[in-house]
C-alpha cells in the first residue's frame, strides 16, 4: 500500500515560521468574522420577511440582490487583490459589508422598504464577494507555506462564525430584538475585528513566487485574467464550485424559512435548525483536513457528496422532526468540503492563484445569483421545503467532475 500523500506541497521558504503562524491566525479570524456577518443576516431572514410582508417569490428576489452584489465584485476582485494586496482589499470590502448590513437592517426595521433593504444587500453582497476572493487567495498562500492542508479549517472558522451568527440571531428573535439594532451591532464588531486581523497577513511581496516572470503591468494582469477564462481545468473547477455553492447556499437562504413554513416551527426554532446545518459544516471542515491529507481530494469528496445527498433528502422527506434534524446535520457535513477544496484546487499554482480563484468564484457565485429566485419561485408552487429537493438532483452529476480537482503531480514548488 502506498503511503498517504498530503494534498499540498512542502512548506515554501523565505518567511519566519512565526510570521506564517500569525498570518494563519489573522486569516482564521477574518473568515470567522465574515461568517458571523453572513450567519447573522440569514438567521434574521424570517423576521425580515415578516416585516416586509413578502411571499416566497418576492423573498427570493430580495435575496437575489445580495447575490447580484457578490457577482458584480467577482470579476475584478482578483485584480484588486494583486494591485492593493489582500490585506487592503479585505479591509475595503469589509467596510462595504458593514455598511450594507447596517442599511439592510435599518431598512427592514425603520422604513419597511423593499428597495432600501435590497440596496443594503447589494452593498453587503459586493463586499462579501470581494472579501471572499481576497481572503481565499491569502488562505491559499498561508496553506502553501505551512505545507499541509488547512483551507477547510479556515472555512470551518467561517462556519463557526455562522454558528455564532445563527445563535445570536435565534436569541435576538426570541428576545424580540429589532433586526436593525441587532445587525448594526454585528457590523461594528465585524469591521473592527477584521481591520485588526488583517494586520497579521503575509507581506504583499510574499505572494509573488521567486522566479515569477509574469507581466505585472495592469494590461498584463488583464490578459492573465482573460487567459484563465480559457483554461478547461479552471472552468470545470468553477462548475464544481457552482454546485457546491448552491448546496450550501440553498440551506443558508431557505433552511430556516423551509422549516418554519413546512414543519410549523417558530422563527427562533427555524434559526436553530440553520445552526444545526452550520454545526455539521464546521465539523466536516475541521475533520476534513486530516481526511484530505490521508486519502486525497477525490475519495473524500465522493463520500461527502453522498452524505449531502442523503442528508438533504432526509431533511425534506423525513416523517419525523428528529430524523429531519439528523438530515440537516448530514447535509451540513456533506456540503462542508466542496467550496474550500475547489478554492484550493483553483490556487494550486501560486503565480496564477488570484485570477483563477476570481474566475472560479465568479462561476461559483452564479449559484447565489440563480438559487434564491429559482427556489423561491419553485416554492410558490410546491412549498419551500419540497423545493429543496433540487439540491440532491444537482449534486449527483458532480461526481463526474471530481477528477479535475486532483492536485497536480508536478514537482513545482508552486503546486499542490
Amino acid at each position: 500500500m502506498s503511503a498517504p500523500t498530503s494534498s499540498v506541497a512542502g512548506p515554501a521558504t523565505g518567511l519566519p515560521p512565526q510570521a506564517v503562524k500569525l498570518a494563519r491566525n489573522g486569516v482564521a479570524v477574518t473568515f470567522s468574522l465574515n461568517g458571523l456577518a453572513v450567519g447573522s443576516w440569514f438567521s434574521r431572514v424570517p423576521a425580515v420577511r415578516e416585516s416586509l410582508d413578502l411571499s416566497a417569490g418576492r423573498l427570493g428576489l430580495l435575496l437575489l440582490a445580495m447575490s447580484i452584489g457578490a457577482l458584480l465584485a467577482m470579476p475584478t476582485s482578483g485584480l484588486l487583490a494583486q494591485l492593493l494586496g489582500t490585506a487592503r482589499t479585505v479591509r475595503l470590502a469589509t467596510v462595504l459589508v458593514a455598511v450594507g448590513l447596517t442599511v439592510a437592517g435599518l431598512g427592514a426595521t425603520l422604513t419597511g422598504s423593499f428597495v432600501v433593504v435590497a440596496v443594503g444587500l447589494v452593498a453587503f453582497g459586493y463586499g462579501s464577494g470581494a472579501c471572499d476572493v481576497a481572503m481565499n487567495v491569502e488562505a491559499a498562500a498561508v496553506e502553501r507555506r505551512l505545507g499541509r492542508t488547512i483551507m477547510p479549517r479556515f472555512h470551518a472558522g467561517w462556519s463557526l462564525g455562522s454558528v455564532a451568527g445563527a445563535g445570536l440571531g435565534a436569541l435576538a428573535a426570541r428576545l424580540d430584538v429589532a433586526v436593525g439594532a441587532h445587525l448594526c451591532a454585528v457590523a461594528v464588531v465585524v469591521l473592527a475585528g477584521t481591520v485588526l486581523a488583517t494586520r497579521a497577513y503575509l507581506p504583499s511581496s510574499a505572494h509573488t513566487p521567486e522566479g515569477d516572470t509574469a507581466d505585472a503591468t495592469p494590461a498584463g494582469r488583464r490578459r492573465a485574467q482573460l487567459a484563465a477564462w480559457r483554461e478547461p481545468r479552471t472552468l470545470l473547477i468553477g462548475l464544481f464550485v457552482l454546485v457546491a455553492a448552491f448546496t450550501e447556499g440553498a440551506a443558508n437562504d431557505w433552511l430556516a424559512v423551509a422549516f418554519v413554513d413546512g414543519r410549523d416551527l417558530s422563527e427562533a426554532a427555524g434559526a436553530a435548525v440553520f445552526g444545526v446545518f452550520v454545526v455539521g459544516m464546521t465539523l466536516g471542515r475541521t475533520a476534513g483536513t486530516i481526511a484530505l491529507d490521508r486519502w486525497g481530494r477525490v475519495p473524500v469528496l465522493s463520500t461527502t457528496i453522498g452524505l449531502a445527498v442523503l442528508g438533504a433528502c432526509l431533511a425534506v422527506l423525513a416523517g419525523s422532526g428528529p430524523l429531519a434534524i439528523v438530515g440537516v446535520a448530514l447535509w451540513g457535513l456533506g456540503a462542508s468540503l466542496g467550496f474550500p477544496v475547489g478554492m484550493s484546487a483553483a490556487a494550486d499554482e501560486e503565480a496564477h492563484a488570484p485570477v483563477r480563484v476570481s474566475v472560479v468564484a465568479v462561476i461559483g457565485y452564479t449559484a447565489f445569483l440563480a438559487g434564491p429566485p429559482l427556489l423561491g419561485l419553485l416554492g410558490d408552487h410546491v412549498g419551500i421545503l419540497r423545493a429543496l429537493l433540487v439540491v440532491p438532483v444537482l449534486l449527483l452529476p458532480t461526481l463526474a467532475l471530481l477528477p479535475v480537482l486532483r492536485q497536480p503531480r508536478s514537482g513545482s514548488a508552486h503546486q499542490n
